[in-house]
């Protein structure tokens, strides 16, 4: 039955593009203001659209462990994935040059925002049953997320 249900979604929002009137001075969606990161899938935008805010931030928060599972060649995830792709000499990511005190101590403040942002952004809408966020904590996780991919990106990983 779910599965039904989203295969009719999908179709709706699909038949919506062709079919909804355009207007001129629209305001522009949430994720165009707080310049959330294209690069994010695809359902992200579309659970925000519906109003399910924790599943949103969750799918987000999935895709980046998949992007630094990916980078750092490891079948970890979470937390674990986090401390362990960017920590270490030298680091399986890495994002500065680490050539200085200044870029190392960037280099370990990322890995525990990165490790932290798993813990308590992610986690909690893995396993908690009925979580419920409203839109604006959703984009505060989803700019986290956003610059975390950035600040990947700048590193030379895409």
């Amino acid at each position: 039955m779910l599965t039904r249900l989203r295969r009719f979604e999908t179709i709706a929002r699909k038949a919506q593009e062709f079919t909804a009137p355009q207007r001129s001075g629209a305001p522009p969606h949430p994720f165009d203001i707080r310049d959330i990161h294209p690069a994010l899938p695809p359902i992200v935008r579309d659970l925000f659209d519906d109003g399910h805010y924790a599943q949103a931030t969750f799918e987000a928060f999935k895709y980046l462990d998949k992007c630094v599972q990916r980078h750092a060649a490891s079948s970890e995830s979470g937390f674990k994935l986090m401390m362990q792709a960017f920590d270490g000499s030298p680091p399986r990511i890495k994002l500065t040059r680490l050539s200085n005190k200044s870029e190392t101590d960037e280099q370990e403040g990322f890995r525990f925002i990165f490790a932290g942002s798993d813990l308590a952004i992610r986690n909690p809408r893995a396993h908690e049953y009925g979580l419920k966020d409203d839109p604006d904590l959703c984009l505060d996780h989803l700019s986290l997320a956003s610059m975390l991919l950035r600040r990947l990106e700048q590193s030379g990983y895409k």
